[in-house]
């Protein structure tokens, strides 16, 4: 079983040249330094460009020229949009990275982010399927030929695992041990974990691998688990698609996005009475806070269970 990380796609800024050289360093240092995943790479590069642009409008022929009021601005012009407060959060995030590895790298004298303050973020209680709908999707896929037996393969193990949608898509045939029941996958900042598998989903994977991936390996074709046509591992479009399609031949009335097979994972596991701190383990949470908000849910369940049963309530 392999424990090497996968080249990832380069990501370059688009911004003007005066801003795109530093742009670029900061998000090679992501990538070598920091093992970020390329999706995070763009939406930061995507934000500092945003900035740079910004910037150079009022004046700024380079990072150089940047200061705390300028940075401020920024951030407040993007306030009277459509933005959520995480949105602004991660932006600023991705603009204070950047100011610290310019000093870092000598570039700059001072951090021109340091008084800046964070947006309020309002953590919503994230939306999950119940059980009885979960039965529904992953039996949806009910036939015979190849692409069933692939997604309900790939349904199975996103329930089992709770795995990210970009994990779940770049998952390869070395990182999973049927015979015992687990995988291993690179997380956000290559961070390694063991997730386990359910037997259900072990099944469903080797009937894929016997009966139905062949059909789709090409001459190119990698050591990716899952495949599509082109013999190619799946896309993150490709996967909220298969999600989208079997959610509506399930019959599940509200919008079902990949990421709640993740979240309805967390949240069953929770009221089935698993540890949380096992959880966090399986989500690849840092911190045992961003684990914590699925305590939420049960605590809004329960509440409406005595809001709608108690007699005083009546």
């Amino acid at each position: 079983m392999s424990g090497r990380r996968s080249p990832s796609k380069v990501v370059r800024s688009r911004a003007a040249g005066g801003f795109a050289d530093e742009i670029d360093g900061y998000l090679s240092y992501l990538d070598l330094e920091r093992g970020l995943s390329p999706c995070t790479q763009e939406s930061y590069a995507s934000d500092l460009d945003q900035c740079a642009a910004f910037l150079k409008k009022r004046g700024a022929a380079d990072w150089r020229g940047a200061s705390s009021e300028l940075a401020a601005q920024w951030i407040h012009s993007l306030s009277g949009s459509d933005y959520r407060a995480s949105s602004l959060a991660r932006k600023l995030t991705a603009l204070r990275g950047l100011a610290r590895h310019l000093v870092r790298e000598k570039r700059r004298d001072d951090d021109f982010t340091a008084l800046l303050s964070s947006p309020k973020q309002v953590r919503g209680i994230p939306r999950t399927l119940s059980p009885a709908e979960v039965d529904r999707l992953l039996a949806a896929p009910s036939g015979g030929d190849p692409y069933s037996l692939r997604d309900r393969a790939l349904l199975e193990l996103f329930y089992s695992s709770g795995l990210r949608v970009s994990e779940l898509g770049g998952l390869t045939l070395q990182q999973i041990d049927l015979e015992h029941g687990y995988l291993r996958v690179f997380g956000k900042g290559s961070k390694e974990r063991v997730v386990p598998i359910g037997r259900k989903a072990t099944e469903a994977i080797a009937i894929w691998l016997e009966s139905g991936r062949t059909h789709f390996v090409k001459a190119r074709t990698g050591s990716q688990l899952f495949l599509s046509e082109r013999g190619s591992g799946l896309s993150r479009v490709t996967l909220w698609v298969i999600v989208k399609k079997y959610a509506k031949l399930a019959g599940i009335t509200q919008t079902v996005k990949p990421h709640l097979l993740r979240h309805s994972f967390a949240t069953h596991l929770l009221n089935g009475g698993a540890d949380l701190r096992a959880i966090q383990e399986m989500l690849g949470h840092a911190n045992i806070s961003t684990t914590q908000i699925y305590t939420a849910v049960e605590s809004k369940r329960l509440l409406d269970q005595h809001t709608k049963f108690h007699p005083r309530n009546q």
